[in-house]
This record gives structure tokens, sequence and C-alpha cells, in this order.
């Protein structure tokens, strides 16, 4: 029984921590007034794949798949 309680502590300690990063951006209006709601964002680094809006990969806080395929070339190409 102890073991079970100390596999379902670390199981929900892993879980909390899954959205730890995460920052929300509050909402503001864009120059030409169109008003962009507030959302959450991950932290920012250069790996294209780790990204909720990349392919295969799911959103937590709305549920939408990701759907950018592949990164923009960093070269200006």
């Amino acid at each position: 029984m102890k073991k079970f309680l100390f596999i379902i502590c670390v199981v929900l300690g892993f879980a909390g921590t899954a959205f730890v990063q995460d920052t929300y951006v509050n909402g503001y209006y864009r120059k030409d007034g169109t008003y962009v709601q507030g959302h959450y964002k991950s932290p920012s680094n250069d790996y294209f794949y780790d990204n909720y809006s990349s392919s295969g990969n799911r959103n937590p806080y709305t549920g939408e798949k990701g759907y950018k395929k592949y990164p923009k070339n960093p070269y200006g190409y």
C-alpha cells in the first residue's frame, strides 16, 4: 500500500510540473485596432518541435492540434 501511494504521489508530482514554465500573456490591441486574446506561452528556445503549434503536438490549454510542419529557415534563404 505504501508503494502504491508513493507511485501516485510521484505521478501527480510530475503531472503538476508539466505547465510550470508556461507563462500567461495578457490580451492586447494591435496598432490596427485588432484585439489579441490572452494566451499561455511556452518558454522561448531555438527548438521548433517542442512548440504547441508544431505538427504532432497538442496545446494542453485549448486542445488544438499543432499544424506547422517545418520551421522557418533560420538563415533567410
